[in-house]
C-alpha cells in the first residue's frame, strides 16, 4: 500500500492581475448591472433588502473561488432554489458577468473570471433543475 500523499494547500490568486481590488470592482459592476437589468433587477430587489451584505459575501465567494481564501462559506444551492429563476436568468446572469469582467479585466484574469462563471452557472442550473420523481429507482 503506497503512502497517502499531501498536497501542499495553494492560496493565492489562480491568475495573474487577480486581486481583492479587482474582485470588489468587479462584484461591485457586475451587481450594478443587474440591479438596473429588466430581467434580473427585480429577482434580485425582491430578496434583498441591503445590498452591501450581499456585496461583501460576494465578494468572499469570489475570493475564495479565485483566490483560494476560504473566506466563504455559505451554500448558494438553497438560497437560490427560492428563486423563480430559470435558464434565461442564468443566460443573462452570465452575458452580464462576462460584459462586467472583459471591462475590468483582461487576459488570464478575465477568463478565469469568465471559465468559473459558466461553471458556477451550469451547476446552479443543474441543481435546481433536477428532480428526484425525474431519476429511476435508487438502490438495490
Amino acid at each position: 500500500m503506497q503512502p497517502t500523499r499531501i498536497l501542499p494547500e495553494r492560496r493565492g490568486p489562480l491568475a495573474p492581475g487577480i486581486d481583492e481590488a479587482l474582485i470588489e470592482r468587479v462584484v461591485r459592476g457586475f451587481y450594478g448591472r443587474v440591479r438596473e437589468d429588466d430581467m434580473l433587477g427585480p429577482v434580485f430587489d425582491d430578496v434583498i433588502e441591503d445590498w452591501e451584505p450581499h456585496l461583501r459575501t460576494m465578494m468572499d465567494f469570489w475570493s475564495s473561488v479565485l483566490m483560494m481564501t476560504g473566506r466563504y462559506h455559505g451554500r448558494p444551492m438553497p438560497k437560490h432554489m427560492r428563486l423563480p429563476i430559470g435558464r434565461n436568468h442564468f443566460l443573462r446572469w452570465l452575458a452580464l458577468f462576462e460584459a462586467t469582467v472583459n471591462e475590468e479585466c483582461d487576459g488570464e484574469a478575465a477568463a478565469l473570471f469568465i471559465d468559473r462563471a459558466h461553471r458556477i452557472a451550469r451547476s446552479l442550473l443543474l441543481g435546481l433543475s433536477y428532480s428526484p420523481s425525474s431519476q429511476g429507482p435508487s438502490g438495490p
